[in-house]
C-alpha cells in the first residue's frame, strides 16, 4: 500500500467531482463506502490499480492510499483526477464579465458549489467502453451489460477493497469476447463491434493529446458526437465538452433556465454564452437545476440478453 497527502489550492466536493465516473448502483470499478471513502479501480499503463480517496474533515486535506502495480501512477495523477488543472478561475471571470446576461440560478448553482471540479483521468479507452454501452439505450440497461462485462472479464481488484470490485480488462481481452457474452451482457453486435474496434485503436487514442481527441475518436466507426464528449469530458476534463444528442439533457438546460423544454439547437444556444465551460455549466444544472415534469414518454427499456 502507498499513500498520498494533497492539499487542494481551494474547495473540493470530492463525490459530485467523482461521480461522473460511476457507472450506475453496483459499479465494480467504483464505490462509495459507509465511511464516505471513494474506492475506484483502473488499469494504468503500470497494470492495474485501486485507489481509496477521503477527505479530511474540516481542513480539506485529500488523503489517498492505492494498490497494485498501478498505484503510483494512480497517486501520481491524483490531483488531476480531483481537478487540480481545472480552470475555475477562469469560469468566475467568465460569469463576472457576463455580468446580468449571466442566468441567475448558473451564478446561483456557482455560488452554491465552489468546489465542483471537472477532473480527468487520462485513460481514454476506459471512459469510451461505457459510453458507448450507453449509447442510445437507457442507463439501467447500459450499467447491467457495464456490471456482467467487468465482473466476467475484469480482474479482482488490489487490495482491501470492497467485495466484488473488479480492474478495467485490457484492450486484448474486450477484442477476445465472444459475441454469444456480448449476448448474454445485454449489448448487441453494433456496440460490441464498435467496442472491439476501438479496443485495437486504444494505444492511439491514449497517445493523443486532448487537441485532437474529438478527431481520432469520431474517424471510429460507431462513435459521434454524443460519445466523444463523454470520453473526453471524462478522459481529458474538458470544461466544454456538451453531450449534443443525449436524450435528457436538452430537457434539463431548458427547463432550468427558461422554464420549458427544448432541442438540441435551444440547448446550445442556451449554453452558448458560457462556452469554454458549457459542460461544467450542464454539471452545475445536473447538481441543482430544474427537472420537467414527467409527462411525457419514457425511452424504453430494450433487453438484447432476449433477443
Amino acid at each position: 500500500m502507498r499513500e498520498r497527502r494533497w492539499r487542494p489550492d481551494g474547495p473540493l466536493e470530492l463525490e459530485p467531482v467523482m461521480a461522473p465516473h460511476r457507472r450506475g448502483g453496483g459499479d465494480p470499478a467504483w464505490q462509495l463506502t459507509a465511511d464516505r471513502a471513494l474506492w475506484r479501480t483502473s488499469r494504468t499503463p503500470e497494470g492495474p490499480g485501486t485507489l481509496r480517496v477521503t477527505v479530511e474533515p474540516g481542513e480539506g486535506e485529500v488523503v489517498a492510499q492505492a494498490w497494485g502495480p498501478g498505484a503510483g501512477r494512480l497517486l501520481e495523477t491524483l490531483p488531476g483526477l480531483l481537478g487540480a488543472d481545472d480552470r475555475t478561475a477562469d469560469f468566475a471571470d467568465l460569469l463576472r464579465g457576463l455580468g446580468h446576461e449571466a442566468h441567475p440560478l448558473v451564478r446561483e448553482l456557482a455560488s452554491r458549489h465552489p468546489g465542483l471540479r471537472v477532473g480527468r483521468t487520462q485513460r481514454v479507452f476506459e471512459a469510451l467502453v461505457p459510453a458507448v454501452l450507453e449509447q442510445k439505450v437507457v442507463g439501467r440497461e447500459a450499467w447491467r451489460a457495464w456490471r456482467w462485462l467487468l465482473t466476467r472479464y475484469g480482474e479482482p481488484a488490489p487490495g482491501p477493497a470492497p467485495a466484488l470490485m473488479r480492474v478495467f480488462p485490457e484492450p486484448e481481452v474486450w477484442r477476445a469476447i465472444p459475441s454469444w457474452d456480448w449476448h448474454r451482457a445485454g449489448a448487441e453486435a453494433v456496440r460490441a463491434r464498435t467496442i472491439v474496434n476501438a479496443a485495437v485503436h486504444a494505444a492511439k487514442l491514449e497517445a493523443a493529446g486532448e487537441a485532437e481527441a474529438d478527431r481520432l475518436l469520431r474517424a471510429l466507426p460507431g462513435v459521434g458526437v454524443w460519445t466523444s464528449a463523454e470520453v473526453r469530458q471524462r478522459a481529458h476534463g474538458d470544461p466544454d465538452a456538451v453531450s449534443v444528442g443525449d436524450y435528457h439533457l436538452p430537457s434539463l438546460v431548458g427547463w432550468s433556465l427558461t422554464g420549458g423544454r427544448t432541442d438540441d439547437a435551444g440547448m446550445l444556444e442556451l449554453l452558448a454564452p458560457y462556452r469554454g465551460h458549457r459542460h461544467r455549466v450542464v454539471r452545475l444544472l445536473e447538481l441543482g437545476g430544474r427537472r420537467p415534469p414527467a409527462r411525457g414518454p419514457r425511452m424504453a427499456a430494450r433487453d438484447y440478453r432476449s433477443f
